[in-house]
């Protein structure tokens, strides 16, 4: 059995989507990020980065006690040598899917979050709209850019590695799917072959019931000092609250 320390979002979807399409059994263990579960000291013990999803496996590849995991790349790179599926074992074709899992990890992962900072959020956390117009056009601006990145490659690759769906895909999908959400329906329009992968991928059975898993953890509608208390969570973090947030681990360990 695999524990997933998830919420409901791209991230997390990129996990219980790979369990999905290997059939791994697994359990949700929910995070609120919200409500600053990523800060809690037995998850801070699994994701020292404080951030989810993250992963224990308690029937580990090679034996042995759990094995946890943090960082989505890595726990693909890990479900996928345990199942043997989704990643070539042929050192070219092999390197040609984990080239575009750290493309994917470096590039469209973090500009999207941080379009979507600036477009859907930041307007709450300053009183002068006028200072997100950079990061506002910066962001969104380089999403629009690794669009036209993934549009090229799929024009000549039924999938973004080549001719086989892989973790290139499942760790890609669940941000491009949301693509239309931020910039707007146009870059459909401007990115055919991009479109044509969301929408195959979006067809699997797998990529569904992985997109759909916990999809009611994230529905409740939040008062506005719910609100208040997760942006403050999400977008105030500093080396000084994480420091404390350690030590309180540490404490709580021993």
């Amino acid at each position: 059995m695999i524990d997933v320390h998830y919420w409901p979002t791209p991230n997390g979807w990129k996990i219980t989507i790979m369990l999905e399409e290997c059939g791994l059994d697994y359990r949700l263990v929910p995070v609120d990020i919200g409500a600053g579960g990523q800060f809690a000291p037995a998850f801070l013990r699994l994701s020292p980065n404080n951030r989810m999803p993250a992963i224990v496996d308690h029937a580990p590849l090679g034996g042995g006690a759990p094995l946890a995991i943090f960082e989505s790349g890595a726990i693909l790179e890990y479900l996928a040598e345990k199942s043997g599926r989704f990643l070539p074992t042929a050192p070219a074709d092999r390197y040609r899917v984990l080239q575009w899992v750290h493309w994917q990890m470096a590039n469209l992962g973090p500009m999207m979050g941080n379009a979507n900072h600036f477009k859907n959020y930041a307007k709450d956390l300053t009183d002068d709209p006028a200072q997100l117009v950079y990061g506002t056009k910066r962001f969104v601006g380089e999403v629009d850019r690794l669009s036209g990145v993934m549009d090229a490659q799929l024009s000549a690759n039924r999938f973004l590695a080549g001719d086989d769906y892989s973790i290139a895909d499942i760790i890609s999908w669940p941000w491009a799917s949301l693509l239309a959400r931020l910039i707007d329906e146009q870059v459909w329009a401007n990115n055919p072959h991009l479109k044509r992968w969301v929408d195959e991928v979006g067809e699997r059975p797998a990529v569904q019931r992985g997109r759909d898993a916990g999809k009611e953890l994230g529905e409740r509608e939040l008062t506005e000092e719910e609100q208040q208390k997760r942006r403050a969570l999400l977008f105030n973090q500093t080396s000084e609250k994480v420091r404390a947030a350690r030590e309180a681990a540490a404490r709580a360990a021993r």
